[in-house]
């Protein structure tokens, strides 16, 4: 019976969530009951000693890979997961599942060897992300939906979720590790551009450059000193014994990375934080002392220190944000309207005043010219998926050189402000060439060589690596040589 597309999301949400706490479970159960000498052992229950049966197995290993065994359970709800989200295999999931399981490991291992960690800041913003994409689908929609559907609270999902999306993080930190001092040269690039067969050359999609100029919207003295007073209210009643610090965080902090933790920002350089913020950290020697009200890029904050290692620093904070009124934000986009229209009238050029008016900090040096960070290489060129979501809705319609009206965006601060964009230039899509190109190919070179660094470590990590598998499982066709013996 062919399934449709609602059924589809809703059995693939269904899965995705119960891996986790289906593996939870078993993990828990299996080291007990595997031997490294009997890689075929059945997982059983056998209550008040009665015979083994058939009815009694409720897991199988089917590989060991080290000292980890790969259930079959495993392979069966991650196909069925696949199946729902429409995956197309490159050969049998009976065979191709289970080895990308024992990938996993050989990295996880790889990882616990090298003292690679994530952050608990890092996995709750990842698991929220995760539990707020599943809220917005129309068959979800809120929170106690998603309880609902899932018999479970919150805070369950959450925990189920949790060690899948840090394993999956440290699986990726691994591979960028190992890859991490690649690099290929020009005349690599040009080799590999010259033969490949012309219909084989890449189709680069349309991109673009832009220029912005910012302007924040001022915040009344009034929003602040409400703001500062909030904070000096809370550091009172932490000092007065009536509540904790954590608790505070929980309840009012407007930091989503750290508010669930307590306001715990877990153990971090100084280089990471934003330079005021990190002033005052570094400076705290007193756990139980809370910090004097901090201004940061994000916000207002106050700041209670955990422990110290070294150079890393683990606090405590909470952050309030000031309101923007809409009359603020209207004064700003006026002036705005009054700057471009000056532009439009050849009064100035955009990049003129750019360089001396606009408050986007990463951009005024550059005249207004917006960079690229999410490719391997600094570049003016995005593509439209790769802009921001409201600076992306405007230039669509733009023609090259236009300015656009103003309107408003959220800052990588998250902060609103005010914008006006010049479209300086728009390639629409095309078969790559080398001359116009030569970054889009480079990155495609650079990645193919990754995927041969990783694909060797594999198969050398995989003859200094203890496996074993299941009979039927030896003849199958896998992606890395090595793991039949």
């Amino acid at each position: 019976m062919k399934i449709n597309k609602v059924k589809k999301i809703m059995l693939l949400f269904c899965t995705a969530l119960s891996i986790m706490s289906i593996r939870a479970g078993i993990y828990n159960t299996k080291r007990s009951l595997y031997t490294k000498d009997d890689t075929t052992k059945t997982i059983v229950q056998q209550p008040n000693n009665t015979p083994i049966s058939k009815k009694n197995i409720i897991d199988e290993v089917i590989w060991v890979v080290g000292d980890e065994p790969i259930l079959r359970s495993e392979v069966e709800i991650t196909k069925l997961q696949g199946e729902a989200g429409g995956t197309k295999w490159a050969g049998d999931p009976e065979y191709l599942i289970p080895e990308q399981i024992a990938v996993q490991k050989l990295f996880l291992h790889q990882a616990a060897l090298d003292s690679l960690t994530i952050t608990e800041s890092e996995i709750y913003q990842g698991v929220e992300q995760q539990i707020n994409y599943w809220i917005s689908l129309p068959q979800i929609g809120s929170k106690e939906r998603l309880e609902e559907f899932q018999h479970k609270s919150l805070a369950q999902i959450r925990q189920d979720l949790h060690d899948d999306y840090k394993n999956r993080q440290l699986v990726q930190k691994m591979q960028e590790k190992l890859v991490s001092d690649i690099k290929v040269s020009p005349s690599e690039v040009r080799t590999y551009f010259n033969k490949i067969p012309i219909d084989s050359i890449p189709i680069v999609p349309t991109q673009v450059e832009v220029e912005i100029l910012t302007q924040t919207p001022k915040i009344e003295i009034e929003e602040i000193n409400r703001i500062k007073n909030q904070l000096r209210d809370y550091t009172n009643r932490i000092n007065n014994g009536e509540t904790t610090f954590e608790t505070l965080a929980r309840l009012y902090s407007e930091d989503p990375g750290s508010s669930r933790q307590g306001g715990e920002l877990g153990f971090i350089g100084r280089a990471s934080l934003d330079p005021a913020f990190a002033g005052a950290a570094f400076n705290l020697t007193d756990p139980k002392k809370i910090s004097k009200i901090v201004e940061s890029e994000f916000g207002y904050h106050i700041i209670q220190l955990i422990d110290k290692r070294g150079d890393k620093i683990n606090v405590r904070h909470i952050l309030l944000k000031p309101k923007v009124s809409q009359a603020s934000i209207d004064a700003a986009k006026n002036k705005l309207d009054s700057i471009g229209n000056d532009i439009r009238s050849k009064k100035y050029t955009f990049e003129a005043v750019t360089a001396y008016m606009s408050d986007d900090k990463d951009t005024k040096n550059s005249h207004g010219l917006m960079v690229n960070s999410s490719t391997n290489a600094r570049t003016s060129r995005f593509k439209m998926q790769d802009l921001p979501t409201e600076v992306a809705r405007v230039v669509d319609t733009m023609k090259v050189n236009e300015i656009s009206a103003p309107f408003t965006m959220t800052n990588t601060k998250g902060k609103i402000v005010c914008a006006i964009v010049k479209l300086k230039s728009r390639t629409p899509k095309h078969r790559a060439s080398i001359t116009e190109d030569f970054q889009e190919m480079k990155n495609i070179v650079l990645a193919n060589r990754r995927r041969q660094v990783i694909h060797d470590w594999v198969v050398k990590k995989i003859k200094d690596t203890y496996v074993r598998m299941l009979p039927q499982y030896r003849n199958g066709k896998y992606q890395y040589e090595g793991w039949v013996r």
